[in-house]
């Protein structure tokens, strides 16, 4: 994988290059392998590569091509690039490298933004049209791969992170009321394209930008999801399904296991990733590492799932490693993590993904994970809630948000307090054509908006803060789209993702199918206590949170004196999501402009 960057002016000046050296270098673990920038009149972009497709010089960035005048930055993977090249060679283009990234060029000027919709990938791009002057920008499907955009009336910048953005300078800090909403009230998702700096958006997903040398802007929405069996789908018997599932999820992972370089499997042990592995197995994949992580028990509950994932790497035999990590370790490590985090994310996850990459990097560069089987196959525990209640938006809101209004309200200082933007939100996403029921309105809004800001987002962030690319099968468009056109009655059965278990049985123990759904509790997260809890209350009480302003006092002391009675409906510490939000402003030091 890459980090991408690049400034356009308005204005007639030069780029500024050493702003734009800063933002690249600030990516350096995202692509540690090269590095490269170009700047020609008005734009200038800079890259770091991180080298899988291809590892030949010829395919590094930024890539121009002065016959074709169109210059290329690309963060990503394509996975079907060999058969565009093919199309590509028969209307006549000549090749010069053999990675996928040649082709992205080639396909753009054969085909113009068309080709977005041929390419089965993850991926963020800038591609510079010399001759119109113009820069446009894209971002895949399911936002796998990150597009963060800063736009005053004298220039554009963008990078594949927002802390790269802030070493740029230039700047406006000050934080967007509507996203601190929807941050403390949708478990830390602020949808596209917000953010929590007034200065920076994100291009959402599945959009492209096109803008011009006076600042002039189109964007457009190249893909929706839509949900429902389509005319010629209608009866088909629940066997038929699992057969469709499974020969997706296969393409998946075939297509998944292209590189120059070796692939790895993030193995919790749970349906998910266990799948992976078989299918991997099925394929030919020899020599596959698998890689776990665990956490101490805490309350009665299992920090870890090793019996099934050494049940799973055993039966495949394939090079296991554990990763169990102490206490201590995950104290010490919270800042690096914080670091790692384009934005903040309250998820217990993001330092089991931190420390989990950081031994995956030891011994590959690549590995699949099983992101998004929940949100497409309807795992999670809200959806037979949302999908028999009367008011399905209420359903929702009460089994995913956070707090309600009225304890945002009581969280926040006055200033803060404008409207429900997140209720307002969901609201207005559930009401959107393309979904008949509350069920499929709800994976809809899980799959295209909480997906992408928060569990993909966390897995982009960990695995990139390591050089590490990360995979993700059940992201492929064809099978969530195919997901997506699955009857609710196939999918919720059997606690959620009912099509996929039963397709899963022909080719994995039935120990891992049947198991109860695994949850792992972080020490010191969930129930803060001695040196994190130390940490928490510095963080909340400190010189820097009372200029800021954000939290009630009150309400803040209110938390510390007995943090594990303040648990959110996903099991989440209030507490540790304002610290978060206040040490992730403190640890890219992001101070009102």
């Amino acid at each position: 994988m890459c980090g991408l960057a690049g400034e356009f002016r308005f204005d007639g000046q030069l780029p500024d290059l050493d702003a734009l050296s800063r933002i690249s270098g600030q990516m350096i673990n995202r692509g540690p392998d090269a590095a490269g920038m170009w700047a020609a009149g008005p734009i200038a972009l800079a890259h770091r590569r991180l080298k899988i497709m291809d590892l030949a010089e010829a395919s590094g960035q930024p890539m121009v091509d002065p016959q074709l005048g169109l210059s290329l930055i690309f963060n990503g993977a394509i996975y079907n690039y060999p058969a565009l090249r093919g199309e590509l060679e028969i209307l006549g283009y000549q090749f010069f490298s053999d990675g996928d990234t040649e082709v992205v060029l080639k396909a753009y000027h054969a085909w113009g933004e068309n080709m977005l919709e041929r390419m089965n990938g993850m991926f963020a791009l800038a591609i510079w049209e010399r001759d119109s002057q113009r820069l446009f920008l894209a971002r895949d499907r399911l936002g796998i791969k990150p597009l963060y955009l800063s736009q005053t009336d004298k220039r554009l910048r963008f990078a594949s992170s927002l802390p790269a953005l802030l070493r740029g300078g230039e700047l406006d800090t000050s934080l967007n009321p509507q996203a601190l909403n929807h941050y403390l009230s949708f478990h830390s998702v602020v949808p596209a394209p917000l953010t929590l700096l007034n200065g920076v958006t994100k291009l959402p997903p599945g959009h492209w930008m096109r803008i011009d040398a006076r600042g002039n802007q189109e964007q457009k929405c190249w893909w929706t999801l839509n949900y429902g069996a389509r005319p010629d789908e209608q009866g088909l018997p629940f066997e038929e399904w699992q057969d469709r599932v499974l020969d997706s999820l296969r393409s998946a992972v075939k297509r998944r296991n292209l590189a120059a370089v070796d692939v790895g499997v993030l193995l919790s042990g749970g349906v998910d990733s266990s799948l992976l592995v078989a299918l991997l197995d099925e394929a030919g994949a020899r020599d596959l590492k698998t890689f776990t992580i665990g956490f101490a028990d805490v309350g009665g509950e299992a920090g870890n799932e090793f019996p099934y994932s050494d049940l799973i790497a055993e039966h495949y035999g394939t090079e296991h490693h554990q990763l169990m990590v102490p206490e201590q370790d995950i104290i010490a490590h919270l800042p690096d993590a914080l670091t790692a985090m384009s934005e903040p994310m309250v998820s217990h996850d993001c330092i089991a993904f931190y420390l989990l990459s950081r031994e995956v990097s030891k011994h590959c560069k690549v590995v699949q994970s099983g992101q998004g089987a929940d949100e497409i196959f309807a795992g999670y525990h809200w959806y037979p809630t949302v999908a028999d209640a009367e008011d399905p938006v209420g359903a929702y809101q009460q089994a995913f948000m956070d707090q309600d209004f009225a304890t945002y309200r009581n969280m926040v200082q006055p200033a803060w307090v404008q409207q429900d933007y997140s209720g307002e939100f969901i609201r207005e996403h559930f009401s959107r054509p393309g979904a008949d029921s509350g069920l499929d309105r709800a994976l809809r809004l899980d799959s295209t908006v909480m997906l992408v800001e928060d569990p993909v987002k966390r897995v982009d962030n960990m695995t990139m803060a390591w050089g590490l690319e990360a995979r993700v099968p059940f992201l492929d468009h064809e099978l969530v789209e195919l997901a997506a056109r699955v009857p609710g009655e196939f999918k919720l059965p059997g606690d959620g993702k009912y099509v996929l278990k039963e397709a899963a049985r022909r080719m994995l123990p039935a120990a891992v199918i049947d198991r109860p759904k695994g949850y792992f509790p972080v020490p010191g997260l969930k129930y803060l206590q001695g040196e994190t809890l130390d940490w928490v209350r510095d963080s909340l009480t400190g010189s820097s949170a009372r200029s800021r302003g954000l939290f009630n006092p009150d309400y803040v002391d209110q938390l510390l004196q007995d943090p594990a009675a303040h648990i959110t409906p996903l099991r989440g510490s209030r507490l540790w999501q304002l610290a978060v939000l206040e040490l992730w402003l403190d640890t890219h030091r992001v101070t009102p402009s």
